[in-house]
């Protein structure tokens, strides 16, 4: 009864943080960093100072979807909610502008994707492009390599012909 109990508890405990959205970046600046997770009508915007990673008080916020203005209302949680129309395109584009401490920024970025689709996005395998990218890097330095090599035994044949 006791360990029926404790896995109980356990799951419970487990319980709010899985139905607690998951934050992705979405637009970042020298100064604040803009997160963003999309629920079935609703987007949230989490928007905090790059530096302390801190919210990001007194802010002023607006929202363009796929160029159509929107409105954002702050949450008590420092969160902001955007009501996303029915139809809407993937991946849709969102600026954002941020005024804060005197400063207001122009941030451009796109939707994250649904609750739903990011378990299914994360399950997945990387893009062959990060894995092309990832070759031509080991490629360039590899040419580096090579191109050192020749000039160092290229240095050592002229000095070893002078010496003799």
């Amino acid at each position: 009864m006791a360990g029926l109990l404790a896995c109980v508890a356990s799951a419970a405990a487990q319980t709010p943080a899985a139905a607690a959205p998951l934050f992705a970046p979405v637009a970042h600046s020298a100064l604040v960093a803009v997160e963003g997770a999309q629920s079935e009508r609703t987007l949230l915007l989490r928007v905090r100072r790059v530096a302390d990673q801190q919210p990001l008080g007194g802010a002023a916020l607006s929202v363009t979807l796929d160029g159509a203005g929107a409105s954002a209302a702050q949450r008590p949680d420092g969160t902001w909610a955007v009501p996303l129309p029915d139809k809407l395109a993937t991946p849709g584009k969102l600026e954002i502008v941020v005024a804060h401490d005197g400063v207001r920024e122009v941030l451009d970025g796109q939707l994250p994707v649904a609750s739903g689709a990011a378990a299914a996005t994360a399950a997945a395998p990387p893009a062959t492009g990060a894995a092309g990218k990832l070759s031509a890097l080991i490629h360039k330095q590899g040419s580096w390599w090579v191109l050192n090599i020749l000039i160092v035994l290229i240095g050592v044949i002229a000095i070893s012909r002078r010496m003799s």
